[in-house]
């Protein structure tokens, strides 16, 4: 199992309107040069989305995000896993190990490509991450 991992920050911004409106938001970003790594979004109460943002750069993102007035919450932690081959049970081993490490991983989302490789973001608590690191060597 051939992993890349990235230990990243990521922020939490909620806005009005559904995930369809990402367009603002994500715009917004691009302008003030943010290269995002991944985003989530999620549908909040009163018809309002949770967005979750993972920057290449955090410096470049709390700059546009304060340009633009809006109120970053974090940063926070994750890890983002890329493999470059999906064997079966490649990821439930990733979890396995981060388990027999004792690390809670209380969030996780991941996506497959259609070369055959996959990718995982986990949410970790920031004194977590060095741990799932050393866990995770390969």
């Amino acid at each position: 199992m051939a992993l890349e991992i990235k230990k990243v920050e990521y922020y939490n911004i909620t806005i009005a309107g559904n995930a369809g409106e990402a367009y603002k938001l994500l715009s917004g970003f691009a302008d003030a040069g943010v290269s995002l790594l991944a985003f989530k979004a999620i549908p909040a109460e009163d018809k309002r989305t949770q967005f979750s943002l993972f920057p290449d750069d955090g410096s470049k993102m709390k700059d546009g995000a304060k340009r633009a007035g809006l109120d970053l919450d974090g940063p926070y932690t994750a890890l983002i896993v890329k493999s470059n081959s999906d064997e079966p049970g490649e990821c439930a081993d990733i979890f396995r190990k981060l388990s027999q490490a004792g690390i809670y991983v209380y969030e996780s989302s991941g996506i497959a490509d259609i070369k055959d490789s996959y990718g995982v973001v986990l949410y970790l608590k920031k004194e977590d991450c060095e741990k799932a690191l050393e866990a995770l060597k390969v």
